[in-house]
């Protein structure tokens, strides 16, 4: 057993060969530049990197700073919210589509194309829409609806909200497909089964489909979370973290201090929030998935 693993090792040397540019390249960049993050956190860096050791003074001063605890209230808002519609509304997507319906591909290519589009333009269609002058407001009120009212983004307490939707619209495909990927692997003999035994089919997807598809829920949970801890880019487009600061997120937080306020300094110990965030979200996936295969092996 023990002597198969060198000949194993030595197998498709070209390859990995190939590949030894690639992941040196990955070490550098990703381990190295999350390192220096990490260290220069620790420093008051202003415009430039520089090695003034302060400790924790950054992390002090980043959760005494109100503009970061509102990013981080939002980001829980649109996280939660996130999380919940986006894996019911792609789930019963993914559930009305695998019943064979007519024009499948085309109906799927519909909802999935929006995920094809950038934040960005996904942030200005979805700012043009929900503008009251002349997006769905104007058009209800239009059609004869004069006391129809509709302008979230221009609502401090409910802006946050008007960013969720144009994150519903162009999320919920992805986890459609997912979803559907995940039906289409059931074998049809448990459906078979399901029907015999009399059991309607909301039970049959809740007490055993959605538990046979636990591999495709984590996979989903970990590309939306992941999403959700980098939103910058659709916030920029279609509210500049307005109206006051009512839709700040801690990634445009790290943007404005180091290219803004000319803070590195505290930018880095945002920037370490973050990356704290996820790894508590990546690592126990992580083990989850390949730790429990390998034992399982």
């Amino acid at each position: 057993m023990a002597s198969g693993r060198p000949n194993q090792l030595f197998r498709n040397k070209s390859a990995k060969i190939a590949a030894i540019p690639m992941i040196v390249t990955a070490l550098f960049v990703f381990v190295g530049g999350t390192i220096w993050t990490v260290v220069y956190s620790f420093t008051k860096s202003g415009l430039l990197p520089r090695l003034n050791w302060v400790g924790l003074d950054q992390y002090e001063r980043l959760w005494a700073t109100r503009k970061w605890l509102v990013a981080i209230e939002n980001l829980a808002i649109y996280g939660v919210c996130m999380l919940v519609l986006v894996f019911v509304i792609g789930f019963i997507l993914a559930a009305l589509i695998d019943q064979k319906i007519r024009f499948e591909n085309t109906i799927r290519t519909i909802i999935l194309y929006p995920y094809a589009l950038s934040f960005v333009v996904t942030g200005l269609v979805w700012q043009w829409m929900l503008n009251p002058e002349f997006g769905v407001q104007s058009i209800v009120r239009d059609l004869g609806w004069e006391s129809f009212s509709f302008d979230p983004l221009y609502n401090a307490d409910i802006a946050i909200y008007g960013v969720l939707i144009a994150g519903l619209w162009q999320g919920s495909g992805l986890v459609m497909v997912l979803m559907l990927a995940g039906l289409r692997g059931i074998d049809q003999e448990v459906w078979k089964a399901a029907r015999v035994d009399g059991i309607p089919a909301w039970k049959t997807y809740i007490f055993i489909v959605i538990p046979m598809m636990r591999p495709v829920f984590i996979t989903t949970l970990v590309l939306v979370v992941t999403g959700i801890v980098k939103l910058y880019d659709l916030i920029v487009a279609q509210t500049g973290g307005g109206p006051g600061i009512s839709t700040e997120v801690p990634a445009k937080y790290v943007y404005d201090m180091m290219f803004s306020a000319n803070n590195l300094g505290q930018g880095f110990a945002a920037s370490t929030m973050m990356l704290v965030t996820v790894a508590l979200i990546v690592i126990p996936w992580a083990v989850l998935e390949f730790g429990g295969k390998k034992h399982h092996g």
